[in-house]
């Protein structure tokens, strides 16, 4: 993201000049393809892993618990931006030269940031829903209607990402640079996108404390919690899977989310501000935050048993007969949330 230090801007043709730090980007051909790579295996992993991921729980997962409705809102994110993702590929590869129009770009930058807000919510969901299943497991049973709870909860969730993200809905996120005789998407963004400093203020803490920081917080207490409560009471197996469970989703937010966020703020406050930029490092976090969607599966497995033995059915991992998958189901039911 960046603002434009020039004021003297009409429309989407601008009277300024390209500072170094943004022309050398726009040049760099070798981290448009680095970036380009991940993307493609991104796309891959992406397509294969949340294709079977999204079979699983629709059509082979029974019943539809809160657990399971949150992971398939969290393969419905991920999908999408596996089909966004050739887009921005082509948009690399051609040299950051957007040719598909300004209503495109608003809406593959829209599915880039909601896959990423919501993947953090969801995941926060789910925390929270592990946290009442084996912490407060007298209040988690007291809980009525508990599926209509957890698809208010999606809904929810997508309308506060949508409102914070609505500013890229309504403007025009590409820009002409006619000395390089490219048209960028979401990589020069005008000032005056937002009225005033205030908003653009409001426009990053909504981003980064609502939507990433206070997300991170609740599911960091949640693994926590559940780690500490089956260390107490639980056997080795169960304990272990929790903790790998926790390591997922915590590894996911460091590595994916947390990069991406803080440059964002960073980036954004200096280039306001001080008229100085990391958008280098920025643009290299940001593909880096879509690798979430290749380690969401993984925690699909580690969280859900019902997906864990039916993933085991059919990669022929291991054979369990109908006694052994009895005494599997009990055995995990007593610290799995239902």
């Amino acid at each position: 993201m960046r603002g434009d230090s020039h004021p003297i801007m009409t429309g989407n043709s601008s009277i300024f000049k390209l500072d170094n730090a943004t022309l050398s980007l726009f040049k760099d051909v070798n981290t448009s393809i680095i970036i380009s790579v991940i993307y493609m295996f991104v796309t891959a992993i992406n397509l294969v892993g949340n294709g079977l991921s999204m079979w699983l729980l629709l059509f082979r997962t029974s019943p539809k618990t809160p657990s399971i409705i949150f992971m398939i809102n969290l393969t419905l994110t991920d999908l999408a931006i596996g089909t966004a993702l050739p887009f921005q590929i082509a948009y690399q590869l051609q040299g950051y030269n957007w040719k598909m129009g300004k209503h495109m770009c608003s809406f593959m930058t829209l599915i880039f940031y909601t896959n990423m807000y919501c993947s953090i919510l969801t995941m926060m969901a789910i925390g929270i829903d592990r946290y009442l299943g084996i912490v407060r497991p007298m209040l988690f049973r007291e809980t009525r209607e508990r599926k209509t709870i957890a698809v208010v909860s999606c809904l929810f969730m997508w309308a506060v990402v949508l409102s914070v993200l609505y500013p890229l809905m309504t403007t025009d996120l590409t820009f002409d640079i006619p000395e390089l005789g490219i048209t960028t998407c979401f990589d020069m963004l005008k000032k005056d996108m937002l009225p005033d400093k205030t908003a653009w203020a409001a426009f990053l803490f909504s981003m980064v404390f609502v939507l990433f920081l206070f997300p991170f917080c609740v599911t960091t207490f949640c693994y926590v919690s559940v780690i500490l409560k089956l260390t107490r009471d639980s056997k080795t197996a169960q304990k272990h899977r929790a903790i790998r469970l926790a390591f997922i989703v915590l590894l996911v937010f460091t590595l994916c989310f947390a990069p991406n966020n803080i440059l964002l703020l960073i980036h954004t406050v200096l280039r306001l501000f001080y008229q100085k930029s990391v958008y280098m490092a920025y643009k290299l976090s940001l593909c880096f935050s879509c690798l979430n969607s290749c380690l969401d599966p993984f925690i699909y497995y580690f969280a859900c048993k019902d997906f864990r033995q039916k993933l085991r059915q059919i990669i022929n991992l291991q054979t369990l007969s109908s006694a052994d998958l009895m005494k599997l189901e009990h055995k995990e039911s007593l610290y799995t949330a239902p």
